[in-house]
């Protein structure tokens, strides 16, 4: 997988809509946060994935397209994983491991989020806190080996 070739495609809008994958979404979401931080990334994950989404003749509405909590939560999850996760890894094995683990799950929000809440338009349009648990990366893969030899815990959001 060449992740820099991706999050090209991605910026030029030219990934194809059978290739614009749940996986293609986290990867690129992982490439931007490691390359941006948190905040950037965020900043333009959101302009991209609506451009992308348009460029396949999709509508970022209000019941489709762009969801900015499903986003937000990734970001969230995906800056937290960069920090647990081996730092000695090259970003594609780590990727790799990413797409390996429960977190990619296209469930893995269901530890945070109820499906109503998820789903609702409220959500879609605007940030949406958690209404089950708050956003932890430990809470979808469990205890990292380093954190019980360290006493390191993910990071807050």
């Amino acid at each position: 997988m060449d992740i820099d070739d991706l999050a090209a495609r991605f910026q030029s809008c030219t990934i194809p809509k059978e290739e614009w994958t749940h996986s293609a979404h986290l990867v690129v979401g992982l490439w931007h946060v490691h390359r941006y931080g948190a905040d950037e990334a965020l900043m333009r994950l959101r302009s991209g994935i609506r451009r992308l989404n348009e460029s396949h003749g999709g509508v970022n509405s209000a019941t489709d397209g762009y969801h900015e909590t499903i986003t937000v939560a990734y970001v969230t999850l995906l800056a937290q994983y960069l920090v647990v996760e081996p730092r000695d890894l090259p970003l594609t094995e780590r990727a790799a491991l990413l797409l390996a683990s429960s977190l990619a799950h296209r469930t893995a929000l269901s530890a945070f989020y109820s499906r109503d809440t998820l789903m609702s338009m409220t959500a879609r349009a605007q940030w949406v806190e958690p209404d089950l648990a708050p956003i932890d990366v430990a809470a979808v893969l469990g205890p990292f080996p380093g954190e019980v030899a360290s006493g390191l815990s993910s990071p807050a959001q």
